[in-house]
C-alpha cells in the first residue's frame, strides 16, 4: 500500500496524461477512473494519488481532456489557458434551453431560406474576437453559485458576457437540418453558446447535437488514451514498485 520507505511512482512524481473521454462521462467521472486505475496498479491507498484536469468537457461530449497527476497538479494552470479546437455538429431550425441535447426541443423556426452559401458566409463572420454569453445550463459561477444549479431551479439569472477569439470556423458538411463544422477558439469558448448565435446569425434556431474536442495547444486527441487504454499502458510501461 505504498509504505513510507517505497519509492514513489511517476504518477505520484507527475504525469501529464492525454485521454480520450467518452460520451456520456462528467470530467469528474474521467478523472476518478484515471485515479481508480492508477492507484490499483501500484497497490497504492484509496484516494491518496492526486489527479486533476485542465479544462472541463460536458457528458455530452467526447475528445481530448488533460489530465495532471501527482506533482503535475501544481502546474495545471499552464496548460488551462491554451486554445482549444472542436468538430461537431449543429441542428438548425431549433432551439433547447441548454443549447443541446441535455434539454428537449422547445422552439422550432423556418429553414426553407437557408443556403449553402448563407451557412458558410455564416460561419465566417464569427472568426475574430466577440464578447460571447455562456449558457445558463453551465458550469459558470455566479456569486459562488454554478449556474446550472440556478437553471435547474428554475431562477433567471443574468449571464455576463466574456471576450473570446475564434480563430478559424469552417462547415464541412451540410445535410439539413444538420451541419457539421471545425472551430479553433480561445479558451472559455462555449460552443453551445455558439450554436445559439450561429442560428441567430442565419435568423433560425440552432442547437448542438455533437461535440469532440480535438485539441488543446499542441496536444491531439490522436495521442490521447481511452481508460482502458490507459490501464493496458500501466501494465505494459509501469511495472509495479515494491518496497
Amino acid at each position: 500500500m505504498n509504505p513510507a520507505n517505497a519509492p514513489l511512482t511517476p504518477f505520484q512524481e507527475g504525469k501529464l496524461l492525454l485521454i480520450d473521454k467518452p460520451l456520456g462521462w462528467t470530467s469528474f467521472d474521467l478523472v476518478n477512473k484515471v485515479r481508480i486505475s492508477i492507484e490499483m496498479h501500484f497497490g497504492l491507498k484509496k484516494r491518496s494519488l492526486k489527479v486533476g484536469h485542465a479544462g472541463t468537457l460536458d457528458p455530452l461530449a467526447t475528445g481530448l481532456m488533460l489530465v495532471c497527476t501527482g506533482r503535475m497538479t501544481k502546474q495545471m494552470d499552464q496548460f488551462i489557458g491554451l486554445p482549444k479546437a472542436y468538430t461537431g455538429t449543429f441542428v438548425l431550425g431549433a432551439t433547447t434551453a441548454s443549447f443541446d441535447l441535455e434539454k428537449e426541443v422547445e422552439g422550432h423556426f423556418p429553414t426553407a431560406h437557408l443556403t449553402d452559401d448563407a451557412i458558410r458566409g455564416a460561419a465566417k463572420t464569427f472568426i475574430g474576437q466577440h464578447e460571447q454569453e455562456p449558457p445558463v445550463f453551465s458550469a459558470k459561477k455566479i456569486d459562488g453559485t454554478r449556474a446550472y444549479e440556478f437553471a435547474r431551479e428554475g431562477k433567471e439569472v443574468e449571464m455576463r458576457k466574456a471576450s473570446i477569439e475564434i480563430t478559424h470556423m469552417e462547415i464541412t458538411r451540410i445535410e439539413l437540418p444538420e451541419v457539421d463544422f471545425a472551430v479553433a477558439c480561445s479558451k472559455g469558448t462555449y460552443i453551445r453558446s455558439l450554436a445559439r448565435d450561429f442560428g441567430q446569425a442565419l435568423q433560425t434556431g440552432a442547437y448542438l447535437s455533437a461535440l469532440r474536442r480535438t485539441s488543446i495547444g499542441d496536444y491531439t486527441v490522436a495521442n490521447a488514451l481511452s481508460v482502458n487504454g490507459l490501464k493496458e499502458m500501466l501494465i505494459r510501461e509501469h511495472p509495479r514498485l515494491t518496497p
